[in-house]
């Protein structure tokens, strides 16, 4: 069994042509590895395109053990 969590990782600029900036990789990296020294493992991502604003979003999802 397990428990799950969720969080939305805004991105420094809208990603255009499925590409995207090292900061935002980064970013990305950072939290990833923030949550697995407190035990929680990558799920899932999934990029969440805002199509009329300049920033877009990944949301995040975690788990671990219950």
């Amino acid at each position: 069994m397990f428990i799950y969590k969720s969080e939305i990782l805004k991105t420094t600029s809208k990603w255009f042509s499925h590409s995207a900036n090292e900061e935002d990789v980064s970013n990305l990296d950072k939290l990833i590895n923030k949550r697995a020294t407190e035990g929680w493992e990558l799920v899932t991502y999934s990029y969440i395109e805002n199509v009329w604003g300049m920033r877009s979003a990944i949301l995040v999802t975690f788990r671990k053990p219950k």
